[in-house]
């Protein structure tokens, strides 16, 4: 029952991630239908919870200010509405639940920022970009077979004379 469990849930998950941490600033880009159409929303704040991590039910809470409200969105990783995750900033924090930041504003709700390599964390490479570069390695590597073996039969041919 487990083993059925355990497929099921990894058919549901995507193949990588971005690794989100409380305190992070993220925008998140969401796929929102309206009628017949269907648009990306953005929507960038600070990470206050995750949980589930690791596991295909893995979910961020984000928290902004928009027109002096605070509005809080809880978002599924691995939904197939959530198209793209991208950390801005990172922050100290050393908790995983940031529920006091409900209650400060101003200068006070400010947190100190931790330096992060930006590109490498939101670096996910996508699903449907692998097979094409698998394709260009492929064209690359049988070029480069056949650009060898010609240089082997040619000094072969000189060593001989």
């Amino acid at each position: 029952m487990s083993s059925v469990i355990n497929s099921i849930n990894s058919a549901n998950m995507k193949a990588k991630v971005v690794a989100v941490r409380s305190g992070d600033t993220v925008r998140v880009h969401q796929k929102v239908r309206e009628g017949n159409k269907e648009r990306v929303q953005v929507f960038q704040g600070l990470v206050i919870k995750t949980s589930n991590r690791g596991n295909h039910m893995s979910r961020i809470t984000v928290r902004r200010f928009s027109g002096g409200i605070g509005v809080e969105k809880s978002f599924l990783l691995h939904s197939p509405l959530v198209v793209k995750v991208e950390v801005t900033k990172r922050s100290k924090v050393r908790r995983n639940y940031l529920s006091y930041m409900r209650s400060l504003t101003g200068k006070a709700a400010r947190l100190s920022g931790v330096d992060f390599d930006r590109q490498s964390v939101n670096d996910v490479p996508d699903a449907e970009t692998k097979p094409e570069m698998t394709e260009q390695e492929t064209k690359v590597e049988t070029e480069d077979k056949a650009s060898e073996t010609k240089v082997e039969t040619s000094t072969s041919k000189e060593n001989k004379a």
